[in-house]
């Protein structure tokens, strides 16, 4: 049986069930011999798989490309959208051709059938971090710095960054460890008790070249077991201060 001789009779079911308001679902699907099922569904305004293809879908080709290249756009400079938007964007499109709006699964099934685009679970993002990330206001510090470096003839030896980095001892990260195959829950493993800060400051220039790094530990006085006992090499500073 072929597929436009089945829509045939489907059609032929569907107006017969308008003409005669006596006539019952099942008995339409007898007479033309098509599945209730799928009798039903159209009657109910319910589109097969196969009819809602591109032919039928709310957006054209073109429409639908703006929307892809959109999202992307958008989520580059911090904003991604959510289904919601993505709706949104498609109704604005439908109402400039006087077109009703989409579903509420549109924006759902929309990213399904696009393989540019994913859903994910995003995570809050600090504005002023973000503002150290702006393209716009990056690109003018590296302009001031270019021209300073062309004023000054600043080779690139002579070009260092340093930073400033404090890390609690005795602090555990959570990794992946081995145990019994019939634990239940996760494992935890126990911090030691020392608590005390220490701050590292290394440097680097723009050659890839580095200085030993200066180690500061809270505390008045050196003790002889960091030379001793420990694996620093001998060429870094340490020092001592009262917070570390």
């Amino acid at each position: 049986m072929s597929q436009s001789s089945n829509k045939a009779r489907i059609l032929l079911a569907l107006q017969a069930l308008q003409n005669d308001s006596n006539l019952s679902l099942r008995r339409a699907a007898e007479i033309y011999e098509v599945g209730r099922m799928q009798l039903w569904r159209r009657h109910n305004g319910i589109q097969s798989r196969r009819d809602s293809g591109p032919n039928l879908r709310r957006l054209s080709d073109l429409e639908e490309q703006t929307v892809v290249q959109f999202i992307p756009n958008l989520d580059s400079q911090g904003f991604p959208s959510r289904q919601r938007f993505v709706e949104e964007m498609a109704n604005s499109l439908l109402a400039d051709r006087d077109a009703s709006p989409v579903g509420k699964r549109w924006a759902h099934n929309f990213v399904k059938r696009q393989p540019e685009l994913k859903t994910r679970i995003f995570r809050r993002y600090d504005y002023q971090r973000a503002k150290c990330e702006d393209p716009t206001i990056i690109r003018g510090w590296f302009r001031l710095v270019q021209n300073t470096i062309a004023k000054y003839s600043i080779q690139s030896g002579d070009i260092w960054n340093f930073d400033e980095t404090g890390f609690m001892m005795g602090l555990i990260q959570s990794g992946m460890v081995v145990t019994g195959s019939e634990r239940q829950g996760r494992p935890k493993s126990v911090q030691p008790g020392n608590r005390e800060w220490i701050t590292a400051i290394p440097a680097i220039n723009a050659e890839g070249q580095s200085i030993p790094p200066f180690i500061i530990s809270s505390g008045q006085y050196h003790l002889a077991n960091w030379y001793r006992e420990s694996n620093l090499p001998a060429d870094w500073v340490i020092a001592t201060s009262q917070n570390g």
